[in-house]
């Protein structure tokens, strides 16, 4: 047996290290947390200095029992998690959960991995930093008590099942308070005026600007007419050289931003990308706020950009972090080795890799040198001048390296919006020829809305959050139904160009779409109710100085400058008091908004948050029964409470509506839970995204018909049995007998032959028959193989297989195999007491319902 145990929180990750150490060592991973607060309400004792009560997660004991185990016969036990506060917490839990002893346990940190910072590590251990585990329990705790106390107040005011955080409140406020500046926003136009020159020399053309704007056309117009006739001189040349530098190597923030803009990632596949990266030991440690690189970095880039580029190329740089609270990863996001350029394998591991080693490079590399000239132009017959801008470079430095992914092609392109890349060579009082001049009508901007990155940007700039907490408060907002990451199609706006060529003015209307939207967070309506009422409940849980102070605090307590106790008791008792007074005070909040009266019944419009979601409401709900009830209809995608008009509600009740008759089939068009769609007979076909379903005639629906008939023809036969394929949420599958079956990207979908079908259904039908050890059908009850081993499906409920209690062992498969029904439901009935209790039937009056008439579309 080895003489000592050491600790990761990956299998990964462990698999790398046991490759650099020796035979006295065993690797092992605990697969992150061993264990956290229990689930119940008295996890954390306020009265009692906050103390904890920790539960092992039931898919841990096994890690846990064999972890002690191997420590027990280990001489000494090294506990090697991540550098940062919660690694430290994780090693902290295995040391309490295991039953370590103080002298037989050493701590060791790395922030790469590679075999001389493992054997560095080793040789310089340490003991568990007690600051860093109490300011990440505080974390623990304050959030954890935040949650369980807000969480009822909404489900109880708002509605059921929502749930509030410290951080992912403030990240939803960031995100509703943009909403509303983009919706408040009213584009005002001015004409933005560009003149195309040239020289006497006829290939030498460049643009000019005018800087000034016209608010109104006839006001470029009479511009554009004055300079008919006139002449145009340059008045001033100034050339003078300038410099670019290079940005710090990447912290978590900034690979979050850059990798979002660059290639496209969302903040949690960066960071999924990255640990890998770290786990094969190929960067540095991903999780830090830190810009500054290492002496042995530094010689490494060093040595490289002199090896690669030559040493004009070479400029060292020492960056200093920003940040105060930086956490305890001391270095910034690298390659571990300067001299590989690229991997091999794993497309988006390579492209995230590339980013980073050239981010990291060009950081210590020379500034790019330009020469910048500005030309101004006069007009004789205005007072007005026109500028021209060009820049040359010099000498290319760090954009070297970043050349391939950020330069274009360096062509001059005159369009409206484009810069020279090179002035013409010019003289002080040369007279210009004027090509084209142009008046465009341009609209000024909203507020950009947030993406995944700027997001991420705004929370470091207002202090909010840490490297850890960024990629979790995204994926959090969004999986509860709070924000949501889409795409919206924009709308068509007219803009009017004023042209002068050939000395004439010619006005012409051009469109342009605007308020297009790709991958931008929107709040959805709940998010905005559950905003306001938190807003106006507990103003300090969402105010951003509050959350950033909160952050302080935690950095104060990982110095050892605060007790941690002592800032949950200042943050309790007055955020108690407030939870108690509005739990009795507040009203209830579901966002309603009155929007008029209903022309047709002359009733009252409102519309407002339901148990299913956002509606439009015509009418009141009256006590006697012979009043007409309510009508309701279901907000469209992309519509909210706050902006919806009374004519876009009016038309949601024109839905659904009946058309002709298609091959002696009813036509409607109407709009369900997963949107609009059109129905024939009993089959739904989803409209396209984008399209207006009350735009749909009965032509455009036989079109529809047409391609999903089309579309669900079948492909092929396996076994006398039909073979379709379609495309789902999990992307292209194939349908046999009633088995979906996904087609990986090794396959071409669109072009999938016999050959590969047959292949395809005959590896799905194989491992379906290696699922079941047993089934039941009638009873709806398996034993089934899982991933991790064996388990009951119970229904829909995936249960666990205790030990045989006979063995004290695991099943083992004969036995399963062997295993009756009545044993199977006694295992059920264990972990399910009411399991197979008859539920007694609630005796209900019902009245027949009317059919409801759709409405036929004229």
């Amino acid at each position: 047996m080895a003489k000592n145990l050491l600790i990761v929180e990956s299998p990964a990750k462990a698999k790398t290290i046991e490759g650099y150490l020796g035979k006295d060592f065993l690797v092992r991973s605990s697969y992150g947390h061993i264990r956290d607060l229990a689930k119940t309400d008295d996890a954390i004792d306020v009265k009692n200095n906050f103390a904890q009560r920790y539960e092992v997660p039931a898919d841990k004991k096994a890690i846990v029992n064999e972890l002690k185990k191997l420590a027990k016969e280990a001489e000494m036990v090294w506990l090697a998690s991540d550098e940062d506060r919660e690694g430290e917490a994780i090693s902290w839990h295995l040391f309490e959960t295991l039953g370590l002893q103080e002298d037989k346990t050493k701590r060791i940190v790395f922030h790469e991995i590679t075999k001389p910072a493992i054997l560095k590590a080793i040789d310089s251990p340490r003991k568990i930093n007690y600051n860093l585990v109490n300011a990440q329990q505080a974390r623990r705790v304050l959030d954890r008590l935040v949650g369980f106390e807000l969480s009822p107040v909404l489900w109880k005011k708002v509605k059921p099942s929502l749930s509030a955080g410290r951080v992912q409140s403030v990240a939803v406020r960031l995100i509703v308070d943009r909403e509303r500046e983009v919706n408040k926003f009213t584009a005002t136009a001015a004409f933005k005026v560009v003149a195309i020159f040239s020289t006497d020399k006829q290939k030498e053309i460049f643009r000019a600007e005018l800087p000034e704007r016209f608010q109104a056309s006839a006001e470029a117009e009479n511009f554009l007419k004055a300079c008919v006739d006139a002449v145009y001189t340059v008045k001033s040349l100034d050339t003078r050289p300038t410099k670019r530098s290079p940005a710090a190597p990447f912290t978590t923030s900034t690979l979050q931003q850059e990798a979002s803009r660059k290639l496209g990632f969302s903040v949690a596949r960066t960071m999924s990308v990255a640990q890998k990266l770290y786990e094969h030991g190929q960067i540095t440690y991903m999780r830090t706020d830190s810009v500054n690189l290492s002496e042995t970095a530094l010689d490494a880039a060093s040595a490289e950009i002199n090896s690669s580029y030559g040493s004009k190329y070479h400029q060292q740089r020492k960056f200093k972090t920003k940040s105060a609270g930086a956490q305890e990863a001391h270095e910034a996001i690298r390659p571990t080795y300067f001299e590989q350029h690229t991997l091999n394998g794993d497309a988006s591991e390579k492209r995230l890799y590339e980013l980073i080693w050239k981010r990291a490079i060009a950081s210590q590399m020379s500034e790019a040198q330009f020469e910048k000239t500005t030309a101004k132009i006069t007009v004789s017959t205005r007072s007005e001048e026109l500028v021209a801008n060009g820049e040359v470079m010099k000498f290319d430095g760090f954009l070297k390296v970043y050349m391939e992914s950020t330069d274009e092609e360096q062509e001059i392109n005159l369009t409206e919006e484009s810069e020279n890349a090179i002035l013409p060579p010019l003289q002080k009082g040369q007279v210009l020829n004027l090509r084209e001049m142009s008046a465009t009508e341009r609209y000024t901007r909203p507020p950009a809305r947030y993406t995944e990155a700027s997001l991420v940007k705004k929370l470091e700039e207002l202090g909010i959050g840490r490297p850890s907490t960024y990629a979790p408060t995204i994926s959090t907002i969004q999986n509860r139904g709070y924000v949501v990451k889409e795409e919206r199609e924009g709308k068509t706006r007219n803009y009017q160009v004023l042209t002068l060529k050939n000395r004439d003015v010619v006005a012409d209307i051009r469109s342009e779409v605007t308020g297009a939207e790709k991958n931008k967070l929107f709040p959805t309506d709940i998010g905005a109710v559950v905003n306001d009422f938190l807003v106006e409940h507990f103003k300090g849980i969402v105010d951003f100085n509050f959350t950033a102070t909160v952050e302080k605090e935690f950095d104060e307590i990982a110095q050892g400058l605060k007790n941690w106790s002592e800032m949950l008791k200042a943050f309790y008792s007055p955020f108690h008091l407030e939870v108690e007074k509005t739990t009795l005070n507040a009203e209830r909040a579901n966002g309603e908004r009155e929007l008029g009266v209903d022309p047709e019944s002359d009733k009252k419009m409102i519309v407002r948050i339901g148990r299913y979601g956002p509606f439009v409401q015509i009418g009141e709900t009256s006590e006697n029964e012979g009043d007409p009830k309510p009508r309701y209809a279901s907000l469209r995608s992309g519509q909210m409470i706050e902006t919806i008009t009374l004519e876009e509600a009016l038309d949601l009740f024109k839905l659904p509506f009946q058309l002709d008759e298609y091959e002696e089939k009813e036509v409607s068009v109407g709009l369900g839970r997963f949107g609009p769609y059109v129905k024939w007979g009993e089959s739904f076909i989803s409209l396209p995204k984008g399209e207006d379903p009350l735009s749909v005639n009965l032509e455009r629906a036989i079109e529809l018909i047409n391609e999903k008939n089309i579309a669900d023809a079948p492909i092929s036969h396996f076994d006398d049995l039909p073979v379709t394929k379609g495309k789902g949420r999990f992307g292209p599958f194939i349908k046999w007998n009633d088995l979906y079956i996904n087609v990986p990207a090794r396959y071409n979908f669109e072009t999938l032959v016999k050959a590969e079908i047959d292949e395809l259904i005959s590896l799905k039908v194989e491992k379906e028959n290696n699922r079941f050890i047993q089934q039941w059908s009638p009873e709806k009850i398996a034993l089934e193989n899982g991933r991790w081993g064996p388990f009951i499906r119970f229904g829909k409920l995936m249960l666990k297989l205790p030990k045989n209690s006979a063995t004290n062992d695991k099943y083992t498969p004969e036995e399963l195999g062997a295993m009756r029904l009545e044993v199977v439901k006694k295992l059920i009935t264990d972990q399910l007491p009411d399991a197979f209790t008859a539920k007694p039937k609630k005796t209900v009056n019902k009245v027949a319902a009317k059919k409801k008439v759709l409405a036929k579309k004229k």
